[in-house]
């Protein structure tokens, strides 16, 4: 069982049609999960300035924010201007390109990643891999944690990440039978990073999965924290 574990995919707040705890710690607590990068709900399906607000009000060292950002013209952006991005000190930001109707790898969007220099969390169904390719090509610098890529996509996610060496991946839908192992023994345990999607995913189930992953006791703690820590660089949240 590893020392410390982190959720890189956790969500706070409402969700339509249905009733989520508004405190997550308690949940944590039962699987033994240490932190959680949490992105508040509003900001997923509602407006994303109201989530992010709501979102950084929280006043709690174990739920690391992610905010969801928008790039845009002014006027059709969220915040603003990058400034505002970094003015809230976060080490990582969320990206929903398809929900928010913008262009991942346009070039206003490229122009605001590369001012941030911040890594973000990209859901596979809100992209495409051939985007991801794009943006890993014209921004090489700029890291990616792709979250939910599930486990029916596993060719393609080895394609992206054979060619793509700034993208990370959540495991929690990398449910397959030794689907995990298998992405460590061809790219390394060090770009898989464990998350859940809770709680509107489960989270019992990847974290059963990490305490049972045909791997080393090495493998399996920079999975449960040590790559997302890597990945945020040497301020990563995950301390």
């Amino acid at each position: 069982m590893p020392k410390l574990v982190v959720d890189a995919h956790r969500l706070v707040g409402p969700v339509p049609f249905d009733d989520l705890p508004v405190d997550p710690t308690a949940d944590m607590d039962r699987l033994g999960i240490g932190r959680a990068f949490v992105t508040h709900t509003l900001s997923l399906y509602s407006d994303a300035q109201a989530g992010n607000d709501a979102l950084l009000a929280l006043d709690d060292h174990r739920l690391v924010p992610v905010p969801v950002v928008v790039p845009g013209v002014p006027g059709a952006s969220a915040p603003s201007a990058p400034g505002e991005v970094l003015d809230w000190d976060v080490r990582l930001i969320r990206l929903c390109p398809q929900r928010h109707r913008f262009d991942l790898t346009g070039p206003i969007a490229l122009s605001w990643l590369a001012e941030l220099g911040l890594p973000v969390a990209v859901d596979l169904e809100e992209t495409t891999p051939a985007q991801l390719r794009a943006l890993a090509e014209r921004l090489p610098g700029q890291r990616i944690l792709l979250l939910n890529p599930g486990y029916r996509r596993l060719r393609a996610l080895a394609e992206l990440l054979t060619v793509a060496p700034n993208v990370w991946v959540e495991i929690g839908t990398v449910n397959t039978q030794g689907g995990v192992e298998w992405l460590a023994e061809r790219f390394g345990a060090e770009r898989l990073v464990f998350g859940t999607g809770a709680p509107v995913a489960d989270d019992c189930g990847p974290r059963f999965l990490l305490d049972h992953l045909a791997l080393t006791d090495g493998e399996v703690e920079s999975i449960a924290a040590g790559s997302l820590d890597r990945m945020l660089g040497p301020e990563g949240g995950s301390r």
